[in-house]
């Protein structure tokens, strides 16, 4: 059970990294308002980050 455990954080870390990497901070804010809104069950917390995420994947098409 630790292995998977461990391999999940690897996964989560990775993902934050390419997150940061293509989309700089705005991406990772954005991110850990979804996250946090979604642990939290705030749906307003949880679609500023969906909104924040969607408006800088759709930028370069704008």
């Amino acid at each position: 059970m630790p292995v998977l455990a461990l391999v999940c954080a690897l996964f989560v870390v990775g993902f934050e990294q390419l997150v940061e990497w293509r989309y700089g901070a705005a991406g990772v804010i954005g991110l850990l308002l979804l996250s946090v809104g979604i642990k939290a069950k705030s749906p307003a917390v949880s679609s500023a980050g969906a909104v924040l995420l969607a408006v800088l994947l759709a930028g370069p098409a704008l």
